[in-house]
């Protein structure tokens, strides 16, 4: 044994090895072997970044549920066979054995834990599952855990407060126990023991200077509005790192240059500049932008609204490659610029872009030209024309419109307004102005709604209930024109309701995106266990299987037959 201020090694005499079971010979085992989605035990077996991603989720859910604990919040569990309502995700069902009956997964547990309120518990949290029917993409699971928490008699700004207290104290632990390690394409949470041990000399291969500390991070986050993260970065869950901000130009524009790029009449056009990094010339800046827009998901080009359009500067061309906006074009948009546009200092190579948009308020989660930026600022980091970034950022989203038209959600609640919840249906008017607007204009009503943002992915939102049983009653049937079914399915809260309940508030913390950010993963699939693809297939042990006729039987189902 080495000296007490080193760390502890033994010498091992080892006698004789014998295997436990045979190893198949068909299955290679290498330094570079790469096993499919199938074979995810030997993913996990020999790929140590998802073996260490899942520890450190195991880390990060005991560092989360200890300072809930410690803030009076009661774990509760509440049931993960519930019944369907229109709460505004798509649901998956559960059949049962009594003919026409059938239970729902839960998209969430949000009227359970509004029902505790109104039963007097105070303060409830639980990490817990949660299922949606929804369109696939990188930062979403059919099945998916949530830090899941309601507190009564709270404002959003005591839920705000107590979730900055959460992560904050979550953070704080992390730097405790980890370092960040790149690996070139992104970073790697790595234990400090371990690679402390490393730097003392036990591996000879150490490389102290891919590994750095995770940074501070401080409360309270910064607060920003729906409507101006819209007009600044053209989406509601804007990822700060990306620089300078969104600029509304068409005022400045010449009609020629507008009806180039748009056939719409008089749009709102917007401009944003890109810049690459300073190394980088104007000659290889316009190749790469060339082939950015070669490669283009087809919904930009094909854009009712118009198709992007992008401008290099170059000091060695006419007008510095701004000649179509005019001979007073490039001017008189440096005159309007902003400080945090960046668009009065151009610089060879720096990129503009503009795109047009219908005049009406924003609706949604993003704009074209905000999905244009994050594109094209993550194509230029993988290009190494940027440096990563590897700061984080979060950001309070708040003040959305309660309520959004029926074309830019993907379920909602099937009322016969023609708009559904932007959030949930049991979300409450922000002030005595959006009660008014309720009856006077829904569309224009804003909620009390709050979103966790970092890095631009959206950790989790939460928001003040409706704890008052009319007013829940008459956003459900007045407001989204729920019919008689539809309200039937929402008896059990409104009942609860109906016997007093206190003014109440709650969040719901996504937990695969929060270790995923963290942990420097691509992917939510990266830090499950055993996840689904991009279709909704356990690859591993291949559900959903197909129903088998007893098993029709026995549930008193039929399969319908395509036309």
């Amino acid at each position: 044994m080495t000296d007490a201020s080193s760390p502890a090694r033994f010498d091992m005499e080892i006698s004789s090895i014998r295997y436990l079971n045979p190893f198949p010979k068909d299955i290679i085992v290498s330094s570079d072997a790469v096993f499919p989605a199938e074979s995810r035990h030997l993913q996990l077996r020999f790929h140590e970044r998802l073996r260490e991603a899942l520890r450190f989720r195991a880390f990060l859910k005991e560092s989360l549920g200890q300072t809930m604990n410690g803030l009076g919040y009661l774990h509760v569990e509440t049931p993960t066979l519930f019944k369907s309502t229109s709460e505004g995700a798509r649901e998956f069902l559960v059949p049962t054995r009594r003919a026409g009956y059938a239970y729902a997964l839960p998209q969430s547990p949000q009227q359970y834990k509004q029902v505790l309120m109104a039963s007097g518990l105070g303060g409830y949290y639980q990490f817990a599952r949660c299922y949606r029917d929804e369109d696939h993409r990188a930062d979403r699971q059919p099945e998916f855990t949530q830090m899941d928490l309601e507190k009564s008699f709270a404002t959003g700004e005591t839920i705000m407060e107590d979730v900055e207290k959460v992560v904050q104290r979550a953070w704080d632990a992390m730097r405790d126990e980890y370092v960040l390690k790149d690996d070139g394409t992104s970073f790697i949470p790595v234990k400090r023991a371990s690679q402390q041990q490393s730097l003392d000399g036990s591996s000879s291969t150490a490389n102290p200077s891919n590994i750095s500390e995770y940074p501070h991070i401080s409360t309270p986050f910064p607060r920003m509005k729906y409507d101006d993260c819209m007009t600044l970065y053209g989406s509601d869950k804007p990822d700060l790192r990306i620089p300078n901000t969104i600029l509304r130009v068409d005022e400045k524009l010449s009609a020629d240059f507008v009806g180039m790029i748009s056939h719409l009449e008089s749009p709102v056009v917007e401009a944003w500049k890109f810049s690459l990094h300073e190394d980088v010339d104007r000659r290889e800046a316009q190749t790469f932008l060339r082939g950015f827009m070669e490669n283009l998901h087809k919904s930009f080009h094909q854009n009712p609204d118009g198709a992007p359009q992008a401008l290099v500067y170059d000091s060695s061309k006419p007008l510095q490659g701004f000649s179509a906006l005019g001979p007073e074009g490039l001017g008189a948009l440096q005159e309007a610029a902003t400080p945090e546009s960046g668009l009065a200092e151009l610089q060879d190579g720096d990129m503009v872009v503009f795109q047009a948009r219908q005049k009406r308020p924003h609706q949604g989660g993003s704009t074209k030209l905000g999905e244009f930026r994050v594109a094209l600022y993550h194509a230029a980091i993988e290009a190494g024309l940027l440096e990563r970034d590897n700061s984080f950022r979060f950001l309070w989203v708040t003040d959305f419109p309660m309520f959004t038209p029926d074309e830019e959600v993907d379920v909602g609640q099937g009322g016969s307004s023609g708009f559904s919840a932007t959030h949930h249906p049991f979300t409450a008017p922000l002030g005595p102005e959006d009660v008014d607007l309720l009856l006077a204009d829904p569309l224009k009503a804003r909620g009390d709604h709050y979103d966790l943002v970092l890095n631009g992915v959206e950790l989790g939102g939460g928001s003040r209930r409706i704890h008052v049983a009319k007013m829940q009653e008459y956003v459900l049937r007045d407001i989204l024109g729920l019919d008689k079914v539809k309200m039937a399915e929402f008896s059990h809260l409104l009942k609860a309701l109906r016997a007093g309940c206190p003014p109440h508030a709650g969040f719901a913390l996504g937990f695969d995106r929060f270790v995923a950010v963290l942990g420097g993963a691509s992917s939510v699939r990266d830090v499950i266990a055993f996840p689904k693809n991009n279709k909704g297939v356990d690859e591993f042990a291949g559900g959903p299987g197909r129903i088998s006729d007893e098993a029709l039987e026995t549930y008193h189902l039929q399969l319908k037959k395509r036309k």
